[in-house]
């Protein structure tokens, strides 16, 4: 570490609150709320995090810390692997405006080492990168946001004219749970604008038609279909 590094880091260490690993444990046990932000990078927060922690790079962390923490008047922790990271990360969230910037001492290392709790985050695969490619490059979605979008369930009302097109859509987009309402079958009159079905399916139930279009599309969406109205008698149990 050069000179101009080691001032800026006693500098860091002069103004800046640092809470060791066990301490920070101490505090949630007993019920505090405050932030927790990861700053390492990617194959880092991959390899295991603290649990309920926010990952914001430190590359990042001007353009990506007040979304992820707006309110600046409240105690918010950060850590990195041992903690110099954080330390500096910790000085520029001052100079930003956060009034209670905290770094852990010894950073993930100590607290890995201490034998506390920490969570593996859950990951897109291989084929999941690929197809959610154009997703991922999208800021305000990303991975966590297609998780997300995996994690949600759709429940559309009617596989026609608007439910034929939206179904794709959301299968596409990765929507992991699409229910389908429609008692009806597919009919030849159907299929210039009911873009879900196909001439081999005429006289098919609507909803089977759609699963069969939907998991033909995207393996990783589920499709729940209800070939029934939807009405005062069987909403609760459908939705």
């Amino acid at each position: 570490m050069g000179e101009a590094s080691q001032k800026m880091l006693r500098k860091a260490r002069g103004s800046v609150t640092e809470w060791t690993a066990t301490e920070v444990r101490r505090r949630l046990e007993a019920g505090e709320r405050f932030p927790v932000v990861d700053v390492r990078e990617k194959l880092e927060w991959n390899d295991g995090h603290l649990p309920e922690a926010v990952h914001v790079p430190r590359g990042f962390l001007e353009l990506q810390i007040e979304e992820a923490v707006p309110e600046r008047d409240q105690p918010i922790l950060l850590y990195c692997a041992g903690g110099v990271r954080s330390l500096l990360a910790a000085e520029t969230l001052k100079q930003m405006g956060y009034t209670q910037p905290i770094s852990m001492a010894g950073g993930y290392t100590a607290w890995k080492n201490a034998g506390l709790p920490t969570v593996l985050p859950r990951m897109l695969g291989d084929d999941q990168r690929k197809r959610y490619s154009r997703h991922l490059l999208v800021p305000e979605v990303g991975e966590s946001g297609q998780l997300k979008l995996l994690d949600a369930k759709v429940l559309l009302l009617g596989a026609g004219g608007l439910g034929a097109p939206a179904a794709l859509y959301l299968a596409a987009a990765g929507v992991g749970t699409i229910g389908l309402v429609d008692p009806d079958v597919v009919e030849a009159s159907n299929l210039q604008r009911q873009i879900i079905h196909s001439t081999a399916r005429v006289g098919q139930l609507k909803v089977e038609s759609a699963r069969q279009t939907i998991e033909a599309l995207n393996p990783d969406v589920r499709v729940i279909t209800h070939n029934e109205w939807l009405d005062r008698s069987n909403v609760a149990r459908i939705i």
